[in-house]
């Protein structure tokens, strides 16, 4: 009897995991084209998911493990199961890999029932809180309808009247099983992200995150352009269905794990803006409805119920309609400071910023809504090529003493320093003056570009304005493509970011070194000479937009062992870093919260126990000098170092190098 029934459950639960795809991909493809190679991408899809995934998920060693049991178990026993019990190919090696399979699947659930006995406030609660019970009914099953197979059980004891009530319980367990597993996979529930993250992995909008290079995938964190001169396509993301199919796939692959929103500085901060919720929006948004039924962490001060939306209905409501029409506020999208720490630590390498980044456009593009001072930062961008309007004659007036060489002199040089608009800020003058210093001391033949240097468009272009970060990009790249020199140097890692991984794609190309890197790497040549660090405790702050965005953790702390500090780090540190707030123009934009970013990071700082923080970065330099009551000093490496350099006798070279090997040379970059 049993024989009879089990390939009827499993090919009915097959039919209607079908129809809910094909249901599911209906919803996704309401999205704008994206191109995509569906071939290639199914083809990567086991890498993908074992090697560049696993890196991400392996950070937490019990929930991988658990993982691996749980996924990998039954990925197997569904194969399994299907070709043992739908097809009929029983085995007795057939049969005992399930039975291993199975077992596998239980013992993991067996862990996800632990941590969903009192779960961490990041993890949905809601329909998830049945997963490690639907686990366990598949997994049971699944085993126990196997044991005959094998001869574990014997044939007839299934088989008669008296057997009726164990095949019931049996066929029970099952349908529920097969029901959560598979029906639910693709029509919706606990195991939705399952289907579409696998999907999402083979056809993910940045297919440059995943490498097959030993070691696991790469770092794509650069923006994508708008296609400005395109007058049919949107400027920016107004509704759901203007993202690209392939985005709405994305949202679609979110596991409600919560880890974005635990790493997300915003929502620490008590402003209205929590990552995974933002997602969640995004897939209401896509199938039409409220966010009612979600079942996580609110928006700080934004009740659950009370947002709708449709595929072609806006994100963010005109002021015209009525309360409750928009899917999300304004301000949730102006809380993100872009930092990138919920990419990261997203097990699903789901992309939040540029969807965020994405529906700012077309509020600063098309209804001209940037908040605070968000309009007059533009607007002094546009009129004077800087951010706070200043003088563009003024740029290096703090360096009237340094007789820097200029580019339009030379023409051409080994280094070209990007100043950036820090040029500006007092503080900074001084983190530039240091530099300057440095790179003297090393011999480096470097120059300024001086009053033809414009601002990179870092943040317009986080603001939302595409033109006007293009239109700077444009004239910097026309400007660059007058000189000749072998690589950049700048102290601003925003600046580093924009011209090395984002002016690429409008024809700008540069091998861009940030400071401390370079700094690095003149020590290591044994270009520079450094007296004993007698200071106090010292901590380093990892800038966003230096590690998270391009993987530089290791030079900045080379330069302070170089220095003879021994660093205390924070708890949160390297990837994990805390943001200091700055970036993404948060500071302009300046949405109020129960507390500032910043002050939370120096408080990460008194914990360490540090008396000085060693900073990378002008705007996290800004950000922490500006918290109140806090006894740590806040300095730039470059400031550290300068106030270390020994001068070398007379007569030595300066080319001795500490390292047997030579340190790389970029080669040179005709522009």
């Amino acid at each position: 009897m049993l024989n009879t029934i089990l390939p009827i459950l499993i090919f009915t639960a097959l039919a209607l995991a079908v129809i809910g795809a094909l249901r599911r991909i209906r919803l996704w493809r309401q999205g704008r084209p994206a191109p995509v190679n569906l071939f290639k991408g199914l083809a990567a899809l086991p890498r993908r998911y074992l090697v560049d995934l696993h890196h991400v998920v392996a950070r937490d060693k019990m929930i991988s493990n658990t993982h691996v049991a749980t996924a990998g178990g039954f990925v197997a026993a569904a194969v399994l199961m299907i070709l043992v019990h739908g097809l009929g190919i029983a085995s007795p090696l057939l049969g005992g890999l399930l039975l291993l399979a199975s077992a596998s699947m239980f013992v993991g659930s067996l862990f996800v029932a632990r941590r969903r006995i009192n779960p961490p406030a990041r993890l949905s609660k809601g329909p998830w809180m049945r997963l490690p019970k639907s686990l366990m009914a598949f997994s049971v099953s699944v085993f126990l309808i196997t044991l005959p197979t094998v001869g574990l059980l014997p044939e007839g004891l299934l088989e008669g009247s008296t057997s009726w009530f164990l095949v019931v319980v049996l066929v029970g367990l099952v349908a529920w099983g097969l029901g959560e597993m598979f029906f639910g996979m693709t029509w919706g529930g606990p195991m939705k992200h399952a289907f579409a993250g696998a999907l999402h992995l083979a056809f993910h909008r940045r297919p440059e995150r995943f490498s097959t290079k030993k070691g696991g995938g790469g770092r794509s964190t650069g923006l994508k352009a708008l296609n400005l001169e395109d007058e049919t396509a949107p400027l920016g993301v107004e509704k759901p269905a203007d993202f690209t199919w392939n985005q709405l796939l994305g949202f679609d692959a979110c596991v409600q794990c919560g880890r974005c929103e635990a790493a997300c500085p915003a929502l620490a901060a008590g402003q209205p803006l929590n990552p995974k919720k933002l997602i969640q929006d995004m897939v209401v948004g896509m199938a039409g409805g409220s966010d009612a039924n979600y079942a996580g962490t609110p928006y700080p001060g934004k009740p659950v119920g009370e947002h709708h939306g449709t595929p072609h209905g806006p994100i963010v409501a005109p002021a015209a309609l009525p309360e409750g029409a928009s899917l999300v506020d304004a301000e949730t999208l102006w809380s993100c400071t872009t930092c990138r720490a919920c990419v990261e630590e997203c097990p699903m390498m789901i992309e939040h910023v540029d969807a965020i980044v994405d529906m700012r456009r077309h509020l600063t593009l098309e209804r001209g809504k940037t908040p605070n001072k968000g309009a007059e930062v533009l607007d002094n961008l546009i009129a004077t090529d800087n951010l706070g309007g200043f003088d563009p004659g003024s740029r290096l007036n703090w360096a009237a003493d340094l007789n820097l060489p200029r580019m339009a002199d030379l023409q051409q040089v080994d280094v070209l320093l990007w100043l950036g608009d820090g040029s500006f800020d007092m503080r900074n003058q001084r983190t530039l003056r240091a530099l300057v210093k440095v790179l003297r001391a090393a011999e480096v033949d470097f120059a300024v570009l001086g009053d033809e240097e414009r601002d990179s468009g870092d943040v317009a272009r986080r603001l939302g304005d595409e033109a006007t970060f293009q239109s700077l990009a444009k004239r910097n790249i026309a400007t660059l493509s007058k000189y000749r020199f072998q690589q950049i140097v700048t102290c601003d890692p925003h600046s580093f970011h924009v011209l090395g991984n984002e002016y690429g794609e409008l024809g700008g190309v540069y091998e861009v070194r940030h400071h401390s890197t370079f700094i690095a790497e003149l020590y290591d040549a044994g270009r520079l000479t450094f007296s004993p660090w007698k200071g106090g405790s010292v901590t380093y702050h990892d800038p966003c937009y230096l590690g998270r965005y391009n993987g530089e953790f290791e030079a900045p702390r080379n330069v302070l062992k170089a220095l003879g500090i021994e660093l205390k780090e924070m708890e949160r540190s390297g990837s994990r870093s805390r943001c200091c707030g700055g970036g993404g123009g948060a500071p302009i934009t300046d949405i109020p919260g129960k507390q500032r970013i910043p002050d939370m990071r120096m408080n990460d700082v008194k914990e360490s126990g540090a008396e000085l923080v060693a900073v990378g970065c002008p705007q996290c330099t800004a950000m922490l000098e500006g918290v109140v009551d806090t006894s740590a000093e806040v300095r730039d490496i470059a400031e550290l170092v300068a106030d270390a350099l020994v001068e070398r006798p007379a007569g030595e070279a300066s080319g001795a190098s500490r390292q047997p090997a030579a340190t790389p040379t970029a080669e040179e970059v005709i522009v």
